[in-house]
């Protein structure tokens, strides 16, 4: 029988990850319902970066009796004021008098800086993740970072490498393991339900490329320095900062930063996140990945390749009458899963699946906000601790790598290092703009 109070959250946390047009909201007893104990005391909560996906993640944490916003931070001073102007009517409609106990920032350190938080939600493009995420570690704030945790295979393991030295509590925003389709299909490959596993399919788009967008007028109220960042200097566009009216915003287009090799690694990063991080908790790599990658050649590699040291390959893109984002392929069957959508070959294989019944138990989250907050509580890892997001969008780096550079690669995924290719080791970074430079290098070293 299908729990229809899962449901419901799992709906409204799906449909602020792919539509955001509206502020998320889950009524209390949805959160109460996952909740161990009611707390004593608000986990304070900052937002930096309250775009498209910021949006959203700010109201199913506004909706949480354990927390209080007291914190917006966008370089658009427009987005900025929208949210403000949410978070107080809000909490002026559920107390009954008026509340201004929410500021606005435009510099993410600002934020940081303050000692009543406890933690922040960080749903910048993904060149502004790295940095925020360590200064957070270093004032001692936990983290949910949206996903791909990173632009760079070092910025990855340095943010990994700060969270654990700072003892910070970390979530990644790939929230399809608090799924429960997910749950269910890796919980039957790890346990054997389709015998040995010999290939993963997943089915997710292509890299980015070099921006080549020509120069707009500027966004009234947008700072673009600031948003570029690290990022290399370049006149605006409003296809990476959109014009909008965010009354309105589901009628109109959202931000394409994601095409850009500046900003981010295109889809094999943005949904790659998602399918290929179940590809990793399927086959039991969160601490491991993939030993080589073969971009395709338009001869004998028809797609690219990743070969695993246990002799899985996994392929970049779907298997052939199996309409899903993961697909495991093992001597015995196989196990297809995708958003709201779950199928074995033969069917027979899931028939009498029941959750945490099989030897090998994968951990359960059927909230991924909810589960970072109990996390904050409790100070144990959560379902997508940053170690899982490191690993999950190195390999999806790894893939863009082998299609941009055009040639195969060997990987060391315990050193982190290409085995015998000192070029290749040089992509595992970028330099960045003033005076964002140093952060990186105090936690990864070349």
């Amino acid at each position: 029988m299908t729990d229809h109070r899962q449901f419901t959250r799992r709906h409204f946390l799906k449909a602020a990850a792919l539509t955001a047009s509206a502020p998320l909201i889950l009524p209390s007893h949805v959160w109460a319902a996952d909740a161990d104990a009611k707390p004593n005391a608000k986990i304070v909560m900052g937002f930096i970066g309250v775009g498209t996906q910021g949006r959203g993640l700010l109201g199913g944490f506004l909706h949480s009796e354990d927390v209080q916003v007291v914190a917006i931070c966008d370089v658009d001073a427009n987005r900025r004021d929208y949210n403000i102007k949410k978070v107080q009517e809000f909490y002026s409609k559920k107390t009954g008098q008026e509340y201004k106990g929410v500021t606005g920032y435009g510099d993410f350190r600002e934020v940081l800086n303050r000692s009543d938080i406890n933690a922040v939600c960080i749903a910048t493009p993904d060149h502004w993740h790295a940095i925020p995420v360590i200064t957070a570690c270093e004032k001692g704030k936990d983290i949910y970072c949206e996903k791909p945790m990173s632009l760079t295979i070092a910025e990855a393991r340095a943010m990994a490498n700060a969270v654990r030295k700072h003892d910070r509590v970390f979530q990644t925003g790939s929230m399809q393991r608090s799924d429960s389709a997910f749950l269910k299909g890796c919980e039957l490959v790890r346990n054997g339900a389709i015998g040995k596993v010999k290939e993963v399919y997943v089915s997710v788009g292509g890299p980015s490329k070099w921006c080549d967008l020509p120069e707009e007028a500027m966004e009234p109220g947008l700072d673009w320095d600031f948003w570029l960042g690290p990022a290399p200097k370049r006149p605006y566009n409003s296809v990476l900062s959109p014009r909008r009216d965010l009354e309105k915003i589901v009628h109109q287009h959202f931000p394409n930063w994601r095409n850009y090799r500046e900003y981010s690694g295109g889809m094999m990063t943005d949904w790659g996140a998602h399918h290929f991080d179940i590809a990793q908790w399927g086959l039991g790599m969160d601490e491991s990945g993939p030993v080589e990658i073969i971009p395709p050649d338009g001869k004998d590699v028809k797609r690219l390749t990743y070969k695993y040291a246990n002799g899985v390959t996994m392929y970049h893109g779907g298997l052939q009458g199996y309409n899903f984002g993961c697909v495991f392929v093992g001597e015995n069957g196989k196990v297809c899963v995708d958003r709201g959508r779950f199928k074995t070959d033969p069917e027979s294989l899931g028939a009498e699946y029941k959750p945490g019944s099989l030897p090998i138990k994968l951990y359960k989250s059927s909230n991924h906000l909810v589960d970072f907050l109990k996390c904050v509580r409790s100070r144990q890892r959560p379902i997508c601790d940053v170690e899982v997001g490191c690993r999950s969008v190195t390999v999806c780096h790894l893939g863009n790598h082998a299609y941009w550079n055009k040639r195969p690669l060997k990987w060391d995924p315990k050193a982190e290092r290409f085995i015998g290719d000192d070029e290749a080791n040089t992509w595992r970074d970028r330099e960045r703009r003033a005076p964002w430079q140093g952060t990186i290098g105090n936690y990864w070293k070349a």
